[in-house]
């Protein structure tokens, strides 16, 4: 029941990326992250959490250095500069004349992969999967499990 538990709530967390994602956009997004190599998708999983990690509610919990966010930001800025303008330059053509919305739908996609790069690691899912210690397991088996 608690890898249950646990698989429900990673599931709905990684897909709650995807529910925005559209099928015209689908063509630029995998372009997109086809084109990201390992210390690419690392790279941008940093970023996203750097950026995460300057929220005021969130802040106080990271020690993110003004020098590591603006090198990460400089990073993420060639590689977007990259992958717009010369990975995937035909599919941007194509999709930003039929809906310019498309291209930042397509980085829904780009998130996940950073997501998923974060997300398997062993220690991010321990990490994840700690609340379950905290859950009443009974209480929930009760609205899953009919009482006969």
């Amino acid at each position: 029941m608690k890898k249950f538990i646990t698989l429900v709530f990673l599931s709905t967390f990684i897909l709650s990326f995807n529910a925005s994602a559209q099928i015209p956009s689908n063509e630029l997004g995998i372009c997109l992250a086809d084109n990201l190599n390992g210390k690419e998708r690392k790279a941008l999983a940093k970023w996203i959490f750097f950026s995460m990690a300057a929220h005021p509610e969130i802040s106080s919990y990271a020690n993110v250095s003004q020098e590591d966010s603006t090198n990460s930001n400089k990073f993420i800025g060639n590689l977007i500069t990259r992958l717009l303008t010369s990975d995937c330059k035909d599919i941007v053509s194509k999709v930003a004349k039929n809906d310019p919305t498309s291209i930042q739908l397509a980085f829904t996609l780009v998130g996940e992969v950073a997501m998923q790069e974060l997300t398997t690691d062993i220690n991010v899912q321990r990490s994840i999967a700690e609340y379950i210690n905290y859950t009443d397991i009974n209480k929930i088996q009760e609205l899953l499990v009919p009482v006969k």
